[in-house]
């Protein structure tokens, strides 16, 4: 695409931008925009409130020229052919800063300066996928909601800002809140997994970690909720597929992440690609604005995802690229991003009358506007110093701080006769299998800047870990998705020759992420004979699954003592894997979404609706399978510990509770085992009769408690009615009089209940 020859000039006379915006200072008598006046908002509306930005802003439109300001609407990513000549006239808003094969840091410097070769000299932003960290890489994002941690999410999420903006990235596109139920899509890896309230914490504590308090500091980026909204319930689970919702399900499941994350002051939204009942996102005016605009009060930037505005064309909804910008920009699409038919398109059909430059005005204004509030016109290399990147790349606390983070997300699903953890004192142990001793896939998918050999395995966490006379053999056995038994016998003769077979199995990163959705969910390839081979050796084995997405593991559940999930835990994950193999470390995390015994049973999870014909085992008219039960291998929530707890009756400050009382819940709950530990304590409610089938029970609170060995804390949750509000016939969050249950426990499968009555008002 070439670029558009300049328009006519609406304004005589260039001034360099940083001189002019001090010129308007100094005649508005207004401050500099460090020092911000307070102004009363929408509560999700944290950016694009400031009057002296907004003042700034307009100034600088009053400057450009049409196509200058379609230029800023478009990113182009750094293989387009023309893309420098672009930045130095002006008109391209930003570019890719996340290229693996690139000094990010000297490249976005060189960039800055051809922008500021260009008429106003707008600098330029860089952005691009940073998920779960930048150079050091923290465990993928469905690994940090199994902590059930936000503080965690937030703490990671701040480290990848340190590291992406070292290197010049000012935007990344994340995070991912979409609600997922569905293991077979392979974004799931991508997300807080499948309960709205778990997931709302996780989405506001992303966008806190990457915006911290003030896009002004030098460390924060801005962020980008993706993608709005239903992508995560594509048909089939497979990846770009149609979405067909009803009203209830997207407003009670996946509409409170995005809300959560507007609230928190999300500088960005990105729709999804998918057609959402018969309508594209990227032209459904019904989301973008009356939803996102109007109802969750989102004024920032909505970016489209790549290439989504020309791929209107093979939606059927557009017969050529300028259609679809039409289509996109009056839904409310401000950015395309890669495709460049913006500015290709957007000069033309504004002279044509399609679209109203207002409406491409509107669409600079929050561009500049957030390039004002990254500090970029007052310094346009303040992400692009050398020195940043020396002192915030992969230093030993980011390292330290991503290891600590990768075993709070490892959840122990069976510890049979409490085979873990393992003594580092033993004679002999084999590591087998293909993601004992691979550095890539311990990094999982979209992992920015990571590198492989920054990567500690599997392996040589557990050789880190043992004594000096303990010998550690390894055999590979198998591949990720091979039919070959050739590597059995190797890896039979060393589970033989050890006291215990350690056994790292489970997805490559080619398996689950962007465009890799699986229609099974078994371990891939042979690896589930090479265990069974092993097993028949005799010798205890535990089962390390390295993986993106549940998987359906019934026989190793029923055949091997341990298995430890640790999803894909990033730079440190080995180490981090050992820790809680051998004990330094007792595994706390929980499961942020349900494990299925089959993917027949998919999609399942906790919070369903009663039917009709509730499970009953002796009649068959009621709703079952006949091949296996209904319920799941391992439930939401769900996640054990080398310790015990013991919880106490439910205890509830009332048994009648008015219509503006609060209700306290509280538990008691004991360490019964000899070691120090974390349970996740978790309230959940369940109201008997309302106006809508009310689901058997959603999940309201929950609590990570740390004791000592006997030791007893009382936990209390407080309940209001706003807490017990359900989405009524009318479609309105009300709470509604009635008997309620209250349940308490460590997982959404293992609850003690007590009941309450709400009063009328």
């Amino acid at each position: 695409m070439k670029p558009n020859k300049p328009g006519k000039r609406r304004k005589t006379g260039v001034r360099a931008i940083t001189a002019f915006a001090v010129v308007i200072l100094a005649m508005s008598g207004c401050q500099p925009s460090g020092k911000k006046k307070s102004t009363a908002a929408h509560p999700g509306s944290r950016y694009f409130t400031d009057p002296v930005i907004a003042h700034k802003v307009d100034s600088v439109l009053s400057l450009m020229t049409l196509e200058e300001k379609a230029g800023q609407l478009c990113i182009m990513g750094a293989g387009h052919p023309h893309l420098e000549q672009l930045v130095k006239e002006g008109k391209l808003g930003g570019t890719n800063g996340v290229l693996p094969d690139r000094n990010v840091a000297r490249y976005t410097r060189q960039m800055q300066k051809l922008a500021m070769q260009s008429h106003l000299k707008i600098p330029l932003l860089f952005m691009g996928d940073v998920i779960h960290g930048f150079q050091t890489a923290f465990p993928v994002p469905l690994a940090l909601a199994a902590s059930w941690d936000p503080g965690l999410v937030r703490k990671a999420d701040s480290i990848s800002a340190v590291e992406a903006t070292a290197s010049g990235v000012s935007w990344t596109f994340n995070p991912m809140i979409d609600i997922a139920r569905d293991p077979r899509w392979g974004r799931i890896v991508e997300g807080a997994g499948e309960d709205p309230y778990l997931g709302s914490l996780m989405a506001a504590a992303a966008v806190r970690g990457y915006q911290g308090e003030s896009l002004a500091s030098p460390h924060t980026m801005m962020a980008t909720a993706k993608h709005f909204v239903g992508y995560g319930a594509v048909q089939a689970g497979r990846d770009y597929n149609t979405v067909n919702m009803p009203e209830r399900e997207l407003r009670e499941v996946y509409l409170p992440p995005f809300k959560a994350a507007v609230k928190a002051g999300i500088g960005a939204v990105m729709p999804a690609f998918v057609a959402f009942n018969g309508v594209p996102v990227t032209a459904n005016r019904f989301l973008l604005h009356d939803i996102l605009r109007k109802e969750l009060g989102f004024n920032g930037i909505v970016v489209s995802d790549y290439d989504a505005v020309p791929e209107l064309e093979e939606h059927g909804v557009a017969a050529s690229s300028a259609q679809a910008d039409v289509l996109a920009m009056k839904a409310g699409v401000d950015i395309d991003l890669h495709s460049g038919s913006y500015l290709q398109n957007l000069p033309k059909l504004v002279k044509e009358g399609k679209i109203p430059e207002s409406v491409v005005d509107d669409a600079v204004r929050k561009v500049l506007t957030m390039k004002f509030e990254l500090g970029l016109f007052d310094n346009p290399f303040r992400y692009s110093d050398s020195t940043l990147v020396v002192n915030y790349i992969l230093p030993a606390g980011h390292r330290e701080a991503a290891r600590k983070a990768a075993r709070e997300t490892f959840v122990l699903l069976k510890n049979e006769k409490n085979i873990l953890p393992l003594g580092k004192k033993l004679h002999s142990i084999a590591v087998i299998g293909p993601a004992a001793d691979n550095q890539l896939n311990l990094l999982g998918p979209v992992h920015a800047l990571a590198r492989t050999e920054d990567v500690v395995t599997v392996l040589q966490g557990i050789k880190n870990a043992v004594s000096p006379w303990t010998k550690v053999s390894y055999a590979e056995g198998t591949g990720y998705d091979m039919d070959s038994e050739s590597g059995f016998p190797e890896a039979v003769r060393a589970a033989r020759n050890a006291d215990v077979a350690v056994m790292v199995l489970g997805e490559n990163n080619g398996m689950c992420g962007e465009g890799d959705s699986r229609a099974s969910l078994q371990l891939p390839g042979n690896q589930l004979d090479l265990v069974k081979a092993v097993v028949k050796t005799g010798k205890p084995v535990v089962a390390v699954l390295v993986n993106g997405r549940p998987l359906a593991v019934n026989w190793l559940n029923n055949h091997v003592p341990g298995i430890l999930e640790t999803w894909f835990p990033g730079t440190e994950g080995g180490n981090a894997i050992a820790d809680v193999l051998f004990g330094d470390y007792n595994p706390s995390g929980k499961l942020p979404v349900t494990f299925p015994r089959s993917v027949g049973q998919v999609t399942i999870f906790y919070s369903h609706l009663n039917t009709g014909r509730t499970f009953d085992p002796d009649n068959k008219y009621t709703t079952r399978y006949v091949d296996m039960p209904n319920t799941p291998l391992y439930p939401f929530g769900y996640g054990l510990s080398y310790t015990a707890f013991s919880i106490s009756p439910v205890k509830l400050s009332m048994q009648n509770m008015s219509w503006n009382d609060t209700l306290n819940v509280s538990v008691s709950v004991v360490n019964t085992g000899k070691r120090a530990g974390t349970e996740v304590l978790q309230l959940y409610t369940h109201q008997q009769v309302a106006s809508v089938s009310p689901p058997v029970k959603k999940l309201r609170a929950f609590r990570r408690v740390r004791l000592a060995p006997g030791e007893v804390k009382e936990i209390t949750f407080p309940l209001t009615r706003k807490d017990l509000a359900i989405l009524n016939q009318d479609i309105q969050w009300k709470a509604e009089p009635g008997t309620f249950d209250v349940m308490v426990g460590s997982s959404s499968g293992m609850t003690i209940s007590a009941g309450f009555t709400l009063n009328k008002p």
